[in-house]
């Protein structure tokens, strides 16, 4: 029973962690359309600030009840979670992910800092890598195809 709620759980802050990591990319894609100084860039880089913030204990959250699932059984039960390909995957990608949002926070600060040198389009594209991974990511927790 316990493994059913820290999964439960889990899932909840994979959801909003993913929500964040949807909208932030897409919030870079108006700051790089708008001029250096504004109202409207003001506004768009508080509201990146306050979304970048939020998503850390969202972050957080997702490994430490990603975790607290593999071990909810004890050890032995971790082991076995352990000799899975598709969770060593997993693992990897959620880290690639953990990148992408220290990536994020990276590009956030150059625009803060008027450094951005990256356009609207590069913004568009790197929009998408989250919906990729998170496409695999999924086919690898529920198919598990190795």
């Amino acid at each position: 029973m316990l493994y059913l709620w820290l999964k439960a759980i889990h899932v909840f802050f994979v959801i909003s962690w993913f929500a964040g990591l949807f909208y932030l990319p897409r919030i870079f894609v108006n700051l790089a359309q708008v001029p250096e100084a504004g109202a409207e860039r003001a506004r768009l880089l508080g509201m990146a600030l306050r979304l970048k913030r939020f998503m850390l204990p969202l972050m957080i959250g997702t490994w430490l009840f990603g975790l607290a699932v593999i071990f909810s059984n004890g050890m032995e039960s971790a082991s076995v979670w352990f000799h899975q390909g598709w969770l060593h995957a997993k693992l990897l990608l959620v880290l690639v992910l953990t990148g992408y949002d220290g990536y994020c926070k990276h590009l956030l600060r150059d625009f803060q800092n008027g450094r951005n040198s990256k356009s609207h389009v590069w913004f568009r594209w790197f929009n998408e890598i989250p919906a990729a991974l998170l496409l695999i990511i999924l086919i690898l927790v529920i198919i598990k195809p190795f």
